[in-house]
């Protein structure tokens, strides 16, 4: 046996089998390209979803971390640290917001923003104790716990894990007709995926965010931004509801916010919101921890610059007309994306998604597919235009063979 297929062998047999990876074993990386066991080279057209927009081994963001590392990596919040004021200032800053509540996963940072929903809602909004809403969009994807899959539509992300907890209605993406019917007195909050990544890059129709935002400011109802995929640079902006002027009530960050080193989420939201907590009342024993700081400042630093949305949005540009001539030939039936961020349709003639980045990955390509038809491509920021398009060649090759 190779050491790929003895390495696979062994993770089968001592993990669960919750994730189903292409048959590719990944030793190193630099950039956006990593390197398997066998010492094969593959162009990573995939980024972490989203995690690793600023590449591999980012060297900013590597010598923060080992700085860091030799100072102190925890101290939980039982105690002040020094990187923590800065980090939470700075983040804040590039939010336009007031304050910062950190936490690691996406998953942790969207069950926080609920949480914090909820208590606004009974605290300063005057929702009778027990009876807050949440209004979320139906193919979201915000996250793998318990309650954050009750409101999944998604039958392989939801079923079997009830009973499921109550206080949310689900109405369809991209309807604003159905979100204001839904909204009620009741109603604490509308958590939305300014571009739903899972569900295969969709993007809303023109106006919709602003139209949300326009109604939740109306009927005073928190606008919480899911930006964990779609922020800090993806989309050519730093936060994806910028397309349409629109600056939410929270930002759910997550995925990049870490640099691909650490796992640093948070929700960024003004005083009067999260200023509703006091201690005791929510907490991470890692959130925030000195290294997840240390490592997220350096990625606030490096998006004030601005030059990785001007990257994301001059090479999406390009992405996207390329893929566009794809669409009518057979082989690709629709393209959808903004930046450098694409959800491609294939047909079913030329096979599933998953057969598609199979073949890719053959040409050293790596790619993932979603919803059974979908491939998504969001490489690394800092990809080079020649690397995009040598990765676009080998797309055309597997869809044209």
């Amino acid at each position: 046996m190779t050491f790929t297929q003895d390495s696979i062998a062994a993770a089968e047999e001592h993990s669960a089998h919750n994730y189903h990876p292409l048959p590719v074993v990944v030793a190193t990386a630099e950039g956006a390209w990593m390197t398997d066991v066998e010492g094969r080279r593959y162009l990573d057209m995939l980024a972490g979803y989203s995690a690793l927009n600023f590449g591999h081994g980012n060297r900013r963001l590597i010598d923060a971390a080992k700085a860091q590392l030799e100072r102190v990596t925890l101290t939980s919040r039982a105690f002040h640290h020094d990187r923590f004021a800065e980090f939470c200032t700075e983040l804040a800053a590039l939010c336009g917001k007031d304050m910062v509540l950190p936490m690691n996963t996406g998953a942790e940072a969207v069950e926080t923003a609920v949480k914090t929903a909820r208590k606004w809602g009974y605290r300063v909004k005057g929702v009778p104790d027990g009876r807050a809403k949440i209004v979320v969009a139906d193919n979201n994807f915000h996250g793998r716990t318990t309650t954050i899959v009750s409101f999944s539509t998604d039958p392989e992300a939801r079923a079997d894990y009830g009973p499921y907890t109550p206080g949310f209605e689900i109405v369809p993406y991209g309807d604003l007709a159905a979100l204001e019917a839904a909204v009620d007195e009741n109603t604490v909050a509308v958590l939305l995926e300014p571009i739903q990544g899972e569900a295969g890059v969709l993007v809303p129709p023109a106006g919709y965010l602003a139209g949300v935002r326009r109604l939740t400011a109306e009927r005073n109802v928190l606008f919480m931004a899911d930006e964990i995929q779609s922020g800090l640079g993806r989309t050519g902006k730093t936060f994806a509801c910028e397309h349409e002027d629109v600056v939410p009530d929270v930002y759910i960050l997550g995925k990049a916010l870490g640099g691909g080193v650490v796992p640093v989420s948070a929700v960024v939201a003004s005083r009067e919101i999260l200023g509703v907590y006091r201690p005791g009342e929510h907490g991470s024993t890692f959130g925030g921890n000195p290294l997840a700081c240390a490592v997220a400042l350096e990625v606030v630093a490096i998006l004030k610059s601005g030059e990785f949305q001007q990257r994301a949005t001059e090479l999406g540009e390009h992405l996207h007309h390329e893929l566009g001539l794809l669409v009518g030939g057979g082989a690709v039936e629709a393209v959808r994306g903004r930046g450098l961020w694409a959800g491609v349709d294939i047909a079913p003639s030329h096979g599933t998604g998953r057969r598609i980045s199979e073949r890719l990955m053959d040409r050293g390509v790596l790619v993932k597919d979603t919803h059974g038809s979908t491939i998504r491509i969001a490489p690394p920021l800092m990809i080079s235009k020649e690397d995009l398009d040598w990765g676009l060649d080998q797309l055309r090759a597997v869809l044209e063979g």
